[in-house]
């Protein structure tokens, strides 16, 4: 018998079913697949809606864990009293102007992180590192070094080094220095101690700093190389610390500090470190436990500055003058005309004049 569906002989006795006016075999409910490959029953339409739906929830999901670890984030941030009203304080300036102080304070490092950092044993903090960062309108961001040595009037305490200011009166007695010599009235107070520090540059996976000549300072705990290299927190932590290099100790540790927050800050406002989770919630984590700054600042105000620090600011320090010795101390002193046209630029909001940056 010969099949009139496939026009080849059929074997076997069943019958051949007639075809229909369809052209299938009558008595065949089946139905063939309907969209190119979709499952029986299934429109492409509906397909497509499932999937929009499955994305917006996962989404929706992505921006609840978002915000909520924000504000989770945001409340573990520690606060300080930073600021204080005084007869003669600086008005409003232009721009954002931020006082970032690098504490050497051992909070929260065990006896064995010490022996290993090479911090000492030195109890309470004193300020390590004193750094004006001014946000302009528009246009780069410069970052000024305030060297711990300058001799400068103190309120109550006559003139004596700038960092002897905070061991006076804290954080409040530091502003209000600052901003009295500089003319700039501070909007942001941030502060980090050693243990912080360490914590922070092991988040985003070290740092690379390019060493300028060998450095070898047990004191400090490093021996470093010419060139440039990454560096984890302990590294990190020495190299910005040591005093074993240059003519002016002091003047060479500024340098190293403003190198090392702008490639360390550089970092971490990157998309390779804030878009990967494994790097941008322990740097957040690390930061809220660490780093301590006035009330009015939050994370958002954290990540300003991050952005304003893209691509490198104009780093310089205040002007030197001299470097007398006073009362049994060796002390730095500004000049007293290139500070004033450092600061006076800032506070309109200004480019610094060109010849009054420290290379």
């Amino acid at each position: 018998m010969r099949s009139k569906v496939y026009g080849k002989p059929r074997s076997g006795q069943a019958p051949v079913r007639p075809l229909g006016d369809d052209g299938r075999a009558s008595g065949d409910d089946r139905r063939p697949p309907r969209g190119g490959g979709a499952a029986a029953g299934t429109s492409p339409r509906r397909s497509g809606r499932t999937v929009v739906k499955i994305v917006a929830a996962v989404l929706a999901v992505l921006i609840v864990l978002a915000v909520g670890g924000y504000f989770w984030i945001g409340s573990k941030l520690q606060t300080v009293d930073a600021f204080t009203d005084y007869s003669g304080r600086p008005a409003a300036t232009p721009g954002e102007d931020w006082l970032l102080v690098g504490s050497d304070s051992r909070a929260g490092l065990t006896a064995a992180q010490r022996r290993k950092l090479k911090t000492g044993k030195a109890v309470g903090k004193r300020t390590d590192t004193m750094m004006l960062l001014h946000i302009p309108s528009d246009g780069k961001a410069t970052l000024v070094s305030l060297p711990r040595d300058s001799y400068v009037p103190i309120e109550g305490h006559g003139s004596a080094k700038l960092n002897a200011a905070y061991a006076f009166g804290g954080p409040k007695l530091l502003t209000q220095t600052v901003e009295k010599v500089t003319g700039i009235r501070v909007d942001h107070y941030m502060e980090i101690g050693f243990g912080g520090f360490v914590g922070i540059v092991d988040a985003i996976g070290g740092v690379n700093i390019c060493v300028k000549q060998n450095i070898k300072d047990p004191k400090a705990g490093i021996n470093l190389k010419k060139g440039c290299q990454d560096m984890d927190g302990g590294t990190a932590l020495g190299y910005v610390r040591t005093r074993a290099t240059g003519a002016i100790p002091d003047f060479e540790r500024t340098q190293r500090q403003r190198q090392f927050f702008a490639a360390v800050v550089d970092k971490a406002a990157s998309p390779g470190t804030l878009l990967n989770p494994f790097s941008s919630v322990p740097l957040a984590l690390s930061a809220a436990d660490s780093v301590a700054v006035d009330p009015g600042t939050g994370l958002f105000d954290l990540l300003s500055v991050g952005l304003a620090m893209r691509g490198g600011p104009v780093a310089t320090a205040v002007p030197i003058g001299s470097l007398p010795r006073i009362n049994g101390q060796d002390v730095v002193k500004w000049d007293t005309q290139k500070a004033l046209r450092l600061f006076g630029a800032l506070a309109e909001d200004k480019p610094v004049p060109k010849d009054v940056i420290a290379k």
